[in-house]
């Protein structure tokens, strides 16, 4: 048995009937790190071999008297999240050395439970980017295929994820940051509800949009994460505060009278030919199932890319400003007063994306443009939102693309930051309108790579995701056909 193949739920049942200890699950994905990460380099930040082995026999002492549910499982935090004496650094230069004197509330939610955390993800620098091309450190790379990439910003995650070098991860999803690379490394990838999951402690990108999310093996063991992870939080004053759920009572395999919108509109121009016709397909099977599935208008325009660069671009711009070569992060070397240190330490310390990003935030914040871009922004972001809560009023769940295309090459984008904006125009909406949306892996294309279809839901209706997307995962049984390759 390989134990790094199993999902959390399967790991839970055998600490349950002592087949399995904790020690024994860690070491064997320590094991794997030590055989897989050099092709995949998905990790800035590797837990000690050593403390992690300890800290997972304290957990197995701990559960001969006083089991719970999560205890003694490894999990893997993507570089944003911040993690009291262990480095937190964005993938960026300007915090290479930065180590958070405190957890971000999801963070202390993983240690109450037990869990034992095998490392910090990598991912686009400040969670900048679709591709993990722009992390300081180094690239990430496709399981699948090793000469593509993972997707990004949260392509460390995925990418561990789906090699088994960690059972499920967290990332952060401010434009699809975590559905997109779901999508293309081939595992489940939830963004919930804004509100829904506290963001204290996230090193924040754009404040509005950004959302913490798991990604698994399954659907099963999303939900079990979301059940650790949800739940409101008074140091963050965007989360909302809403009854706790269960999410795991929702894995039923049952569609029946679930009606389920399809948006003409993303299945045109732009989507290929392998990833519509995956869709189509996953609309049928849903029909086959029970569900009603009809085609439906849901005209978002040319205009939802631009909204999401100008506000995602406006808020980094002043999150960003934090990071001054004063207070802490990197200072550069070279000043002869302030100004210079401002100046230098951001030019030396931030990534040429970031920088790019920074700029476009700064104008059209600036004085005389502020009208004429953020606001209006912000404008349509409304009639987005309020588009997507007409449709809601006939459907429970909307079936799209997650990923316009399957992973490209490393380098094929990079030099284009046009073409890589475009990888995100099936998921930017759901951040822009706030509501939760789910990638489930569904077939692979002919090269053989991993195609997802997104399901979004209403606010907090992330049961009706779970439910649906467990029926479908049951019926098409993706993990039992489809396995990496790590093709070279």
């Amino acid at each position: 048995m390989d134990i790094t193949e199993l999902t959390v739920h399967e790991l839970i049942e055998k600490l349950d009937k002592k087949e399995l200890t904790s020690e024994e699950i860690t070491k064997s994905y320590l094991d794997r790190i030590e055989e897989k990460e050099k092709d995949v380099q998905a990790f800035i930040t590797v837990t000690n071999k050593e403390t992690a082995i300890e800290k997972a026999k304290e957990e197995d002492i701990k559960m001969k008297t006083n089991r719970t549910l999560l205890q003694g499982i490894p999990v893997g935090i993507k570089d944003n999240m911040c993690t009291k004496g262990v480095k937190t650094t964005c993938a960026s230069k300007m915090l290479e050395n930065f180590v958070s004197p405190y957890n971000a509330t999801v963070v202390d939610k993983i240690n109450d439970a037990g869990m034992i955390s095998l490392g910090k993800l990598n991912m686009d620098e400040f969670a900048m980017g679709s591709s993990t091309e722009y992390s300081y450190f180094h690239k990430t790379y496709n399981p699948w295929d090793l000469k593509r990439v993972p997707g990004g910003s949260s392509g460390g995650s995925a990418a561990a994820v789906a090699a088994n070098l960690v059972p499920w991860a967290l990332g952060s999803d401010t434009g699809g940051s975590i559905r997109q690379p779901a999508s293309l490394c081939g595992v489940v990838g939830l963004k919930p509800t804004y509100g829904l999951v506290s963001r204290y402690g996230l090193v924040a990108f754009a404040s509005s949009l950004d959302q913490i999310g798991p990604l698994t093996k399954d659907v099963t063991d999303s939900a079990l994460m979301l059940n650790l992870i949800a739940g409101c939080d008074k140091k963050d004053s965007t989360s909302a505060n809403i009854e706790k759920k269960d999410y795991t009572k929702s894995l039923v395999k049952d569609v029946k009278g679930m009606k389920i919108g399809l948006p003409k509109e993303f299945l045109g121009e732009g989507i290929n030919e392998e990833v519509k016709n995956a869709v189509l397909d996953a609309a049928n099977k849903y029909k086959e199932l029970g569900a009603e599935v009809e085609e439906c208008s849901l005209d978002l325009g040319n205009q939802v890319l631009a909204v999401y660069y100008i506000i995602a671009c406006a808020e980094a711009s002043s999150n960003l400003g934090r990071f001054d070569g004063i207070r802490y992060g990197y200072r550069s070397e070279n000043y002869d007063n302030l100004k210079d240190i401002y100046k230098n330490s951001r030019s030396e310390g931030f990534g040429e994306e970031v920088k790019r990003r920074i700029i476009l935030g700064t104008y059209v914040l600036s004085s005389g443009y502020y009208d004429a871009y953020y606001k209006k922004a912000q404008k349509v972001r409304t009639i987005i939102r309020d588009k997507y809560s007409e449709l809601f009023k006939n459907y429970d769940l909307i079936l799209t693309p997650t990923s316009p295309t399957v992973a490209f090459k490393v380098g094929e984008k990079s030099s284009n930051p046009l073409e890589m904006y475009l990888e995100d125009i099936c998921t930017v909406p759901v951040n822009i309108a706030g509501l939760p949306g789910m990638n489930i892996p569904y077939t692979l294309n002919k090269e053989g790579m991993p195609i997802g279809i997104q399901l979004i839901g209403n606010y907090f209706k992330e049961e009706d995701i779970f439910k649906a997307a467990y029926t479908l995962e049951q019926d098409i049984k993706f993990r039992e056909k489809y396995k990496p390759e790590f093709r070279k």
